[in-house]
């Protein structure tokens, strides 16, 4: 016995080890792929723009002489060189006395004024190019305003404001002891107190609106809560020695909420209308307060906690009546932070809304007076994916659409026009590819850029009835076919219910050789905010090509639980983030070995990066007989020590048994397999602390792993370093061979 397993041993590590995968000239490969198929792609729009009047369009593109502005007319309809860049770079050199690259030239500075000039900065200084004279002008100085930026969940103290004046100019509405006064700008002794209530834990907010007709004012009590705060050690700080520690506002599922109640002061009839606080009960937001144009009421949106009601409401200006306008609600949740539409028709007179009400992402049309929906705008077993543009005047909704083409990946981007009412619904793009358009000012034509993962891009010209003008660029394959490359193959297989198809693609190595076996590695994200499969052209989809290289299928799937399919597709998440799409994806796989039998299942990796890093690990804790190793960066290991916002959508309110039930801190002890652990120190994404939990908890389930501490680095997949040790922990624990020292591949 032991002498056949001797043998079986060393015909495995000879079977193996004849691929030569995982080695030296692989990691070489898998190096250098990214340069060799970088910019190989040529003859595709990138930043289209349209001048201010709608009637031209310029775009860029690359080409194998390098980068290639273009001019497009569509009156005419034609295309020509939006300027000579030798002879704009030689006189733009000549101005600021050194070598200059247009390339500096940020593209969203680049304005068109006619025909024959455009504007453009560079170096804080606005210039003109004459196009018919070939001539350079210095206009203005670059005037920058400071945009804020800092910290993305920063909370702002909203009891302090400047006064707010009304309409006229006349009259300043501001704070004042927590409460809401008003004075003539000029006479500050003619203050008057209009709320008498306001106290520093519940005080008025210095968002304060004046009617348009300068009669009333609104405001909002805010009952205050505590903000957690999220602390980090910089451990390695550049400008000093010793360890820094940072804080973060930083609130967290099950944590108290500030509420926000809405009030209107009648000047002329000197009363206060006060919101009815039992239809906005246990907020989780309320926000987007604002008049109506003929000063009867204000309207603001209600996200109740746990997400299952969300509706607009209306505060009346004349006797305080509070009532729904659209008052959504779902068994599940309510998809507020991906699919809330709204759109207001002659001042709230119509309102067009967004909802999943009959199981799909759908446009309906409201009363905005009596609050009744006054017909389904949209409607089928697709969804509407983004609102582009509404025409009053024309009754007419221009949006992105997906899966209402038969035969098509129902992820690919189509784009319509439909009436309000629902009739002469019209499609403007057909081919089979998913579409990016670019629309003019008043959407009477748009360029359109469409491919597909496995179709290089294709541009052309359209008008609104989707006809083509003219055809711009045609992309092609070819430079980088010559580099060895292969496009990722689109495969499908039915899901866990047999009905829904599961869409993925597979990547192979440059080398590929089908007689081989290859370990397979997945690349997951199954964030339920939208879908995450590629689905234009994508020569390096997430680096999974250099993964690849070193001798792997790799592999992402779509499964069920992410967006942007039916509500039932998509509520598989709720409350069950630890499922992930996981039977899906094991279901995919093995019909995709059935197909390639080069795809060796018994040696399967995962890995992933913030929602992929807790999946990658839930991947060994709960379905440790399918996958074997895993890489796992800044995952929220744990949904209670996450963002607020992000796991309340998905996981619910209050805080109950399924955080539990989906924690891998929790089920730590389950481990099987291999797992590398990756965070970066000052993550204010996710709390780094979710994935000390977790290697504590491993420990004392004396359950062996890797953990990668990057100082300095935020939230991220570990950087160069990071990337480094996830290609040598999946050559070394699924391949079986020890990965070359980093001299040979840095």
């Amino acid at each position: 016995m032991y002498k056949r397993k001797l043998i079986t041993l060393c015909y495995l590590l000879a079977f193996y080890g004849s691929f030569a995968q995982g080695n030296a000239a692989d990691y070489q490969r898998a190096r250098d792929i990214a340069n060799k198929i970088s910019n190989k792609v040529w003859d595709v729009p990138m930043e289209v723009q349209w001048d201010e009047a709608g009637t031209l369009s310029w775009y860029e593109k690359n080409t194998a002489a390098g980068r290639v502005f273009v001019l497009v007319n569509p009156a005419k309809p034609s295309k020509e060189a939006l300027f000579d860049k030798t002879l704009l770079e030689r006189q733009l050199a000549e101005e600021v006395g050194k070598t200059v690259s247009f390339e500096s030239v940020p593209r969203r500075s680049i304005k068109l004024a006619g025909d024959s000039v455009f504007d453009f900065e560079y170096e804080r200084w606005v210039w003109s190019w004459d196009r018919r004279k070939n001539q350079l002008h210095k206009k203005d100085s670059v005037i920058r305003q400071d945009s804020g930026g800092g910290y993305w969940g920063r909370r702002f103290d909203d009891s302090k404001g400047k006064p707010v004046a009304s309409p006229n100019g006349s009259t300043i509405a501001y704070l004042k002891n927590n409460n809401i006064y008003i004075a003539e700008k000029e006479n500050p002794q003619t203050e008057r107190q209009l709320t008498y209530d306001g106290s520093p834990g519940e005080y008025y907010a210095a968002d304060i609106q004046w009617s348009p007709d300068g009669k009333k004012v609104a405001g909002m009590k805010v009952r205050k809560a505590e903000v957690r705060q999220l602390t980090l050690l910089e451990s390695s700080p550049l400008d000093q020695l010793q360890p820094k520690l940072q804080t973060r506002d930083y609130p967290k599922p099950g944590d108290a909420l500030p509420q926000y109640y809405p009030v209107i002061y009648n000047l002329e009839s000197n009363k206060l209308y006060k919101v009815d606080p039992a239809m906005v009960d246990n907020q989780f937001s309320l926000s987007r307060l604002g008049w109506r144009q003929d000063s009867r009421s204000v309207t603001f949106e209600f996200n109740k906690r746990g997400h299952q009601q969300y509706a607009i409401v209306a505060l009346s200006a004349l006797d305080g009546a509070t009532r729904y306008i659209v008052n959504e609600t779902s068994k599940t949740f309510i998809d507020y932070s991906g699919k809330r539409y709204r759109y207001d028709v002659n001042d709230g007179s119509q309102l067009i809304w967004a909802s999943e009400r009959d199981g799909w992402n759908h446009l309906y049309l409201y009363d905005g007076n009596r609050g009744q929906v006054l017909n389904q705008i949209t409607k089928g077993e697709w969804v509407v994916r983004k609102v582009v543009h509404v025409d009053e005047g024309r009754r007419e909704i221009i949006f992105e659409g997906s899966g209402k083409h038969q035969g098509q990946d129902p992820y690919f981007i189509h784009y319509y026009i439909v009436d309000f009412d629902g009739k002469n619904l019209r499609t403007l793009t057909q081919e089979n590819a998913s579409h990016r358009a670019y629309f003019n000012r008043d959407h009477h034509y748009f360029v359109d850029v469409y491919s597909r993962v496995d179709q290089a891009p294709i541009s052309v010209l359209r008008d609104r009835k989707g006809r083509v003008v003219m055809e711009l660029e045609h992309a092609s394959e070819e430079a980088l076919k010559k580099e060895g490359w292969r496009a990722p193959e689109v495969f499908t297989a039915k899901g866990r219910d047999g009905v829904h198809d599961i869409w993925g693609i597979i990547v192979r190595p440059t080398n590929f050789d089908p007689t081989k076996k290859y370990p397979v590695i997945e690349y997951i994200y199954a964030g339920p905010h939208s879908s995450f499969v590629p689905k234009t052209f994508t020569p390096n989809p997430s680096g999974m090509q250099e993964l690849a290289e070193l001798g792997f299928i790799v592999l992402q799937i779509d499964g069920m639980g992410t967006s942007n399919r039916s509500k039932a597709f998509h509520d598989v998440c709720w409350k069950n983030l630890k499922d992930a799409g996981f039977p899906d994806r094991i279901i995919w796989m093995k019909e995709a070995a059935k197909k390639y039998p080069y795809m060796d299942l018994d040696r399967v990796g995962i890995y992933g990066t913030s929602a992929g890093g807790q999946s990658s690990t839930a991947a060994l804790l709960f379905h440790p007989e399918f996958y074997k190793v895993a890489v796992s960066s800044c995952g929220c290991h744990d949904n209670r020590m996450d963002k607020i916002w992000w796991n309340e959508q998905w996981m619910g309110w209050p805080v109950g048994p399924e955080y539990a039930a989906s924690s891998n801190v929790e089920h730590a002890a389950k481990l099987e397999g291999k797992l590398m652990l990756i965070v970066g120190e000052l993550d204010d994404n996710v709390d780094p602390a979710s994935t000390y939990q977790l290697v504590h908890a491993l420990i004392k389930a004396e359950k062996d792993h890797e953990l990668i501490v990057v100082p300095g680095m935020g939230h991220s997949s570990g950087g160069t370093y990071g990337e480094k040790k996830r290609r040598d922990f999946f050559v070394k624990h699924l391949m079986g061979v020890d990965p070359p020292a980093w001299s040979l591949h840095k």
